[in-house]
């Protein structure tokens, strides 16, 4: 039998949970939502609770370092635990890793191909290919670097990089392939902006529709790409519109898990 320092949790109680700590949480979410410092009737009023209650919440947040309190305005804040906490989780997190899981039931879902790519010193550079149901003419390779203005990764790249690490990479791939005109390349960049996905069609490979969405993080981290390849033949105005649909869902889910606001 467990001892009283080691409990052994009875059948159907692995579920429960401690109510305090969860409130405590919506106390931490309200500073975060803040974006700033905040007072004892601001955080009330975001945790929906009374200022009496949620003053006695963050005095126990505050021993504890996850809040801190201004001597010269009184208002709250995150406090030194807290950001420690945020760093070390930063400093942790496998970003591919935790989007790789998700790619599976995105192709399951959809039935086509989905790949994953990361920000590389020329490019985005493809790391996963899982392939769909549907046979393609050819696929990229794992490794293979991306353009920015014909691929669907790399026009989602265009739109939300800075213009210091994408116009390098842009030049010389023009200087290569030919050159878009400065409205070119800002209508694409706008309309993926303005959309949040990018499609293409051939661009690439001849025969191969794709469209690709970003998968946003926190800090200072680049952002992620996902991409859907399907044939041409197939990309039917309403199939382009479910897989783009399932496709955004899973991205915002990413970048969830990713801690992006």
């Amino acid at each position: 039998m467990a001892g009283e320092d080691d409990p052994e949790p009875a059948a159907g109680a692995s579920r429960q949970g401690i109510q305090s700590v969860e409130i405590a949480m919506t106390v931490l979410t309200a500073l975060e939502s803040g974006g700033g410092p905040m007072s004892l009737t601001q955080i009330a009023q975001a945790s929906d609770m009374g200022p009496s209650k949620a003053h006695r919440y963050l005095v126990s947040l505050g021993r504890a370092g996850l809040v801190a309190q201004s001597r010269s305005s009184g208002l709250y804040d995150m406090g030194p635990a807290l950001r420690r906490l945020g760093a070390e989780s930063l400093r942790r997190m496998d970003e591919v890793g935790l989007v790789s899981q998700y790619i599976p039931g995105l192709r399951d879902r959809t039935g086509h191909a989905v790949n994953l790519a990361v920000w590389g010193d020329h490019g985005p550079v493809i790391v996963r290919w899982d392939y769909g149901a549907y046979a393609l003419p050819i696929t990229v390779r794992v490794g293979a670097t991306m353009p920015l203005l014909t691929s669907s990764v790399g026009r989602v790249y265009l739109a939300h990089l800075p213009r210091s690490l994408t116009e390098p990479v842009l030049l010389a791939q023009q200087a290569d392939t030919g050159g878009h005109t400065a409205a070119e390349v800002d209508r694409i960049t706008e309309e993926v902006r303005r959309q949040g996905y990018a499609l293409t069609s051939g661009g690439v490979i001849p025969g191969i529709a794709s469209v690709a969405a970003p998968v946003l993080t926190t800090g200072d981290s680049l952002p992620l790409v996902v991409a859907l390849a399907l044939p041409e033949r197939a990309a039917t105005d309403a199939v382009l519109r479910d897989v783009t649909a399932a496709l955004v869902e899973a991205t915002a889910a990413m970048s969830a898990e990713l801690g992006a606001a």
